[in-house]
């Protein structure tokens, strides 16, 4: 069960103060592998001090566009930051401070340094306006912003519409006022400020692809227990390797695969601020990265250069954020040799959650429950359905759904799971299969279809490069399958390009699954994590 939460280390409680009750928490199990951790700790401490002691301050740890900084280099500028934040600008512990700017060491800097001076980090997207960030601003109670000096215009626009607009430092400029200046200035040694394990060193906001964001508050352990259960036993990265990959930070997949599982492995990260495939292939190539996490929308981006590059470097390749259908899983593995591992996460539970692995590998299965977690396939009332049948994915562990001061946590969490969205099917060794979103599955004339099985076949078909499957409303049949299809390079769209995509289609799966229409479109709509916005599709006309 649950434990009861341990005194807080805050002198600011407002993140504790607005947790869910506890009779809407999930069920938290603490199961071997998770380590047992002490009761007062930070977590940004245990990742950067405790890899230095264990590894060396003189290894190479966090590589920019131009930039690259030693473990003892990183230590040297958080901690001069975090001077920065409590000595100048007064910030107490348990006081929320959003961070904004693409991924790079200094981000990474700064967000050590908020968390390790005792604050809690809200890492927010660079691309979002000014009514986006106010909304964040007031749900988190942001005390203290540090924002990358290029895109300060939206913050400083949020922070007009607020009764009480947040204390802004920037860095990246060249003015005195600067946090490179300031930083400069101030002392390198700060002592962390230690709380307790379960007090909130972070929100998360989920990516908003569909209404309000939801803020996901997680605790200076969760940090730990990521690193100590998916990355430590599914990915196994050891000091040697460099990370890099296309999530931001404010995108939970990509805090912890570019930060947090390299600086608990005592590993490098190469942060790429525009992380465009060609940049991902390059930074295999030539400054020799060796795991890659992003979403399959961007190897399948790869596979059309995959030979431009040499990529025999290359050791792990992780995929989470959307579905990855078998043909890219298979594509990938042909090109490079490399098994990808696909995994699914949410921003509700932090990190990857069900994973494939070295051992459990079968192309379009997600894989089993990462070690630590436990993974179901429930109905509407909490109870198993029978292998080989669709239901609920929903998923037990160490950390779980606690949302910031939101009636939705009703929601994720029901019958003491956290309940993904997700439809799933297990089959009989364990291995969970994807369906579709459970708000995605299409009804049409008494058949459940699921999307990604007809998007599986489509992707087949030599000539597409992208798609996209929703119910569409009809005026004979309720509801039929509707396509949206980006073509490769050379395929021309038209009727006869859309009937042989149909052909195709049901040459390979039932009949009745092949979509009735099929809409050629030059790019799908994503969010700036990559995330499909498939909700744009079900309503267009």
């Amino acid at each position: 069960m649950t434990p009861p939460l341990s005194p807080t280390g805050y002198a600011d409680t407002f993140v504790r103060d607005h947790l869910p009750p506890a009779d809407q928490w999930p069920v938290l199990t603490f199961d071997p592998p998770v380590p047992r951790y002490p009761d007062r700790l930070n977590c940004a401490e245990e990742l950067l001090d405790g890899s230095i002691a264990a590894h060396g301050a003189d290894r190479p740890c966090l590589f920019g566009d131009d930039e690259a900084w030693t473990y003892g280099e990183l230590r040297d500028r958080v901690g001069r930051i975090a001077n920065v934040l409590v000595g100048e600008r007064g910030l107490r512990p348990g006081q929320r401070v959003l961070l904004r700017g693409p991924n790079s060491p200094w981000l990474a800097a700064c967000w050590l340094a908020v968390i390790r001076a005792g604050g809690v980090a809200v890492t927010v997207l660079p691309v979002l306006r000014a009514g986006e960030l106010a909304t964040v601003m007031t749900a988190a109670r942001v005390t203290h912003a540090i924002c990358d000096a290029r895109f300060l215009d939206d913050l400083a626009a949020a922070g007009d519409t607020l009764p009480a607009a947040p204390d802004v430092l920037a860095y990246g400029g060249d003015g005195p006022d600067d946090l490179t200046s300031l930083a400069a200035g101030s002392p390198a040694g700060f002592a962390a400020v230690r709380v307790a394990a379960d007090d909130a060193c972070m929100i998360a906001y989920t990516s908003g692809t569909t209404g309000r964001p939801k803020g996901c508050v997680h605790f200076h352990r969760d940090l730990l227990t990521i690193a100590d259960t998916y990355s430590a036993h599914v990915l196994a990265p050891v000091p040697d390797d460099v990370f890099t990959g296309s999530p931001p930070f404010a995108f939970t997949f990509g805090l912890g695969g570019l930060l947090v599982f390299p600086l608990r492995a005592g590993a490098a990260s190469i942060l790429l601020e525009r992380p465009r495939p060609e940049a991902l292939l390059d930074a295999v190539s030539r400054r020799g990265a060796t795991i890659v996490f992003t979403a399959p929308t961007a190897y399948r981006a790869m596979l059309a250069r995959v030979g431009e590059y040499d990529l025999s470097g290359l050791r792990r390749c992780v995929s989470a954020g959307e579905h990855l259908p078998a043909a890219t899983w298979q594509a990938w593995y042909d090109a490079t040799g490399v098994r990808m591992l696909d995994g699914i996460g949410a921003t509700e539970m932090l990190h990857i959650f069900v994973s494939a692995s070295d051992a459990h590998t079968r192309p379009g299965s997600t894989g089993l429950p990462v070690p630590g977690f436990t993974a179901a396939v429930l109905d509407d009332h909490g109870n198993p359905v029978p292998d080989g049948e669709p239901g609920h994915l929903a998923v037990r562990g160490p950390v779980g759904c606690r949302y910031l001061d939101d009636d939705r946590q009703r929601e994720y969490v029901r019958h003491g799971w956290n309940y993904t969205g997700d439809t799933y099917v297990r089959d009989g060794d364990g291995h969970l299969w994807y369906r579709a979103r459970s708000d995605d599955m299409i009804i049409s004339a008494g058949y459940n279809i699921s999307p990604s099985e007809v998007e599986e076949a489509l992707l087949s078909a030599p000539e597409v490069e992208e798609t996209a499957v929703v119910g569409a409303d009809d005026p004979e049949r309720g509801r039929i399958v509707r396509a949206y299809v980006v073509l490769r390079d050379g395929a021309t769209p038209g009727d006869a390009s859309a009937q042989r995509l149909k052909d195709h289609v049901r040459a390979r799966i039932s009949p009745y699954k092949t979509p009735r229409s099929v809409v050629f479109l030059a790019a799908l709509p994503r969010t700036a994590t990559g995330k499909l916005q498939r909700f744009k599709l079900r309503e267009a006309p």
